[in-house]
């Protein structure tokens, strides 16, 4: 089991002084999952920032949206390989295997995900959100009608960039706390455990 220093170079808070918002929404990822995912204890270091930061996650990642569940979860797998974040690649490449029902897919994205077996359309939407978490100044309308071109509405093109974004900044605040991803996300979604419930 990791120890509360593995988890971040920051103190983890006791959940029980925490708020009860985020007591809840702990006890409710814990009931669901089976395990506390580690973001959270880190984050709990500043309770107002993770409330905010769970709120707009839940905004991106749960939301209406002409991107897919597994979609959602492409872009912040191939953008955290990008950004060399083990913790989010590790979290989110296990919630990519279950949404994907595909256990090499979150592997292939994260090392390179111009060689993984995806659709065209899937690769126009990571070369996109590459380009938003690498070189956003660099976004012209070219890049929109090429999304345009394989279907994307412009509120799409919106949803894309901003979970790039949004992962841009737990990428950061992952690698500079040192948060270590929980030993349980490695087998999730592997060969033969597909139906394993899904984890933030």
């Amino acid at each position: 089991m990791t120890t509360q220093r593995e988890i971040s170079r920051y103190p983890i808070p006791e959940i029980e002084s925490l708020p009860a918002e985020i007591q809840n929404q702990i006890a409710e990822v814990r009931e669901k999952s089976g395990f506390i995912p580690n973001v959270f204890l880190a984050l709990a270091h500043r309770p107002k920032e993770l409330s905010a930061f769970l709120q707009y996650h839940e905004t991106l990642m749960d939301g209406a949206s002409g991107l897919t569940p597994a979609e959602k979860e492409m872009i912040v797998v191939a953008t955290s390989g990008k950004n060399n974040c083990q913790y989010c690649v590790i979290a989110h490449g296990a919630i990519l295997r279950i949404r994907s029902k595909n256990p090499l897919l979150s592997d292939q994205l994260a090392i390179n995900f111009r060689k993984a077996d995806i659709s065209a359309r899937q690769m126009e939407m990571l070369e996109f959100a590459i380009k938003v978490c690498g070189n956003s100044s660099e976004v012209s309308d070219n890049d929109f009608e090429k999304l345009r071109a394989h279907g994307f509405s412009d509120e799409d093109i919106w949803d894309i960039a901003s979970i790039a974004s949004f992962f841009a900044l737990s990428n950061r605040m992952a690698n500079f706390t040192g948060m270590r991803p929980n030993d349980d996300f490695y087998a999730m979604g592997r060969q033969g455990r597909a139906n394993e419930k899904q984890s933030k």
